[in-house]
């Protein structure tokens, strides 16, 4: 009976031994092994005599904390986040040439005739419909000219999304891959509040302002698609800041357009147009005056416009120049 206890509570203790590591913990004082582990504070403590045996115990849970389980599933990933403006999404796999195994050593010939197949193969599925061979240019180009005209990230990942429903819609058949890009990143700097005017994506691209403007209707037409209109005070902090003008110059500016859209006055209007006048009323009131000439080759607008647009706001709002 004596033995068949000892052998009872050895087995209760072994089955309490909790491995960490490659090592099992014995405790130094009283040679106990049944230990408790605390996560929170990383430390291995025995369950007998509460002596700490280590202070050194990896954290293996997630570096996040969530404290509903909408955060927790919200929060739970496995590799990197998804990004739209790569054809594959960013889930993709390469082989690489090393020609070499996990350990470092060098393969041999037959194993090295396999992988270059392997991979020969794995470069070929990654495009082998018509879609991922359309998505592959089309990303390319969109990187190249959202770097070329320092579009930032997000509406890079919106215009990717919007080229993505004109592909599913077969809108692209008939166009040009490089119009219907430039068209998704024409659109998504308005859906981001940030537009961009057409000439200046076209100065980046081989394509003409009248296709350009043929494949953004398209897109609104089939796409249904909530674009806001563009507001011309979204134009005045940039071309402002090209034309060199102070910050109370802008700020006049953006209350001319205000006083103008309050009046009716920006209705069927170039935006453009609108704020490159409102500029020029502004210089003049501030005394920062800028020729009509060059606020029309910054806001890529031709003088009669702006000149236009200066008459209309100076006569409906009462505004004096002199």
């Amino acid at each position: 009976m004596e033995m068949i206890g000892l052998a009872s509570r050895h087995s209760k203790t072994q089955k309490k031994r909790e491995p960490i590591g490659s090592a099992s913990y014995v405790c130094n004082a009283c040679s106990c092994v049944d230990v408790y582990i605390d996560h929170t504070r990383g430390e291995v403590i025995c369950s007998s005599c509460g002596l700490v045996l280590s202070d050194r115990s990896i954290d293996m849970g997630p570096e996040w904390r969530a404290f509903t389980s909408d955060e927790q599933n919200a929060r739970q990933r496995v590799g990197g986040p998804t990004d739209w403006s790569k054809f594959d999404q960013g889930l993709t796999t390469t082989i690489g040439r090393q020609n070499v195994d996990a350990s470092g050593r060098k393969l041999t010939s037959t194993r090295r005739a396999e992988i270059h197949r392997l991979r020969k193969w794995q470069i070929r599925t990654k495009v082998h419909s018509s879609d991922k061979r359309n998505l592959a240019v089309a990303m390319t180009e969109l990187h190249r000219i959202s770097s070329q005209l320092s579009i930032p990230y997000s509406i890079r990942e919106t215009s990717a999304v919007i080229y993505r429903k004109a592909l599913r819609k077969r809108l692209t058949r008939g166009r040009t891959i490089l119009g219907m890009i430039a068209a998704s990143l024409y659109l998504a700097c308005r859906v981001h509040q940030v537009p961009r005017p057409l000439e200046e994506i076209v100065e980046q691209i081989h394509i003409t302002r009248k296709e350009l403007s043929l494949c953004v209707r398209l897109i609104l037409r089939y796409l249904n698609l909530k674009i806001p209109h563009s507001n011309p005070a979204e134009f005045v902090h940039r071309f402002g800041t090209e034309l060199e003008l102070p910050g109370e110059a802008k700020k006049k500016a953006i209350d001319i357009l205000e006083l103008a859209r309050e009046q009716r006055l920006t209705i069927g209007k170039d935006p453009k147009g609108m704020a490159a006048a409102a500029i020029y009323v502004a210089s003049i009131l501030t005394g920062a005056r800028r020729t009509q000439l060059e606020i029309a080759r910054t806001a890529r607008v031709t003088e009669v416009t702006v000149r236009n647009r200066y008459k209309e706001m100076v006569e409906k709002l009462g505004i004096s120049t002199t």
